[in-house]
């Protein structure tokens, strides 16, 4: 593939994620938007196209991590940046519900424990009152 091919595949996966928040979530989307245009393109796919980009940006995996159900609406509050101020699991909860997503706080656990350990998230435990709570950011 010639450099001017490269660029315009480059292009093509940066304005793929361009409204994406900044973080590892968006740079993992770009590593796999990127991998898969070269391929399309060393493949003699059209590169750049607008629709291999879409197609790509539906099925991207965000780092090896499948994303479905809970954990993706989770993944869509960190793209919103709701994570970039702390949160708690009650304030979580709420930014699902005004999304029209009920969830038990029981359900959530896992999820969360799982952004956490892939490094989406960062959590921190505080005292509110002689009860502990965990926290949630991308800070």
């Amino acid at each position: 593939m010639r450099f001017e091919g490269i660029v315009v595949v480059r292009k093509a996966a940066e304005s793929a994620v361009a409204d994406m928040h900044a973080g590892p979530m968006q740079i993992a989307a770009f590593q796999t938007i990127l991998s898969h245009l070269l391929q399309d393109a060393r493949n003699g796919g059209r590169v750049g196209s607008v629709n291999s980009v879409k197609t790509i940006s539906r099925k991207r995996s965000l780092g090896g991590m499948r994303a479905n159900g809970t954990t993706a609406r989770l993944l869509s509050l960190i793209n919103e940046g709701v994570f970039s101020q702390s949160r708690s699991l009650a304030e979580i909860r709420q930014a699902l519900s005004e999304r029209g997503w009920q969830y038990q706080p029981e359900d959530l656990g896992t999820p969360l424990t799982r952004l956490v350990q892939r490094g989406y998230l960062r959590r921190t435990q505080e005292s509110n009152g002689g009860k502990k709570l965990w926290r949630y950011s991308t800070a």
